[in-house]
């Protein structure tokens, strides 16, 4: 049996196999293997920003950072403009 977690994501609840770093998740959603220091492994850019409660998770934290039951997470993509 796997200890599950919930957390909201963009809004909305998902629930997770615990333990999930924020790297894993970015991993599940872009379909990529993302590398120790938060970039995809094929070279290729994200272009993503990962906060959980509130707070910017830099991306090279994000293999250590172990998301937890009731986080609220946002992973947001950056646009260009003015």
């Amino acid at each position: 049996m796997t200890d599950t977690i919930t957390i909201t994501l963009n809004g909305e609840a998902r629930e997770l196999a615990h333990p999930t770093t924020a790297r894993q998740l970015v991993s599940g959603i872009v379909d990529k293997e993302i590398g120790t220091d938060g970039t995809p492994v094929d070279g290729t850019r994200l272009g993503l920003a990962v906060a959980v409660d509130g707070e910017v998770v830099r991306r090279g934290r994000w293999a250590e950072f172990a998301l937890a039951q009731g986080h609220s997470v946002d992973v947001v993509t950056a646009v260009q403009g003015g």
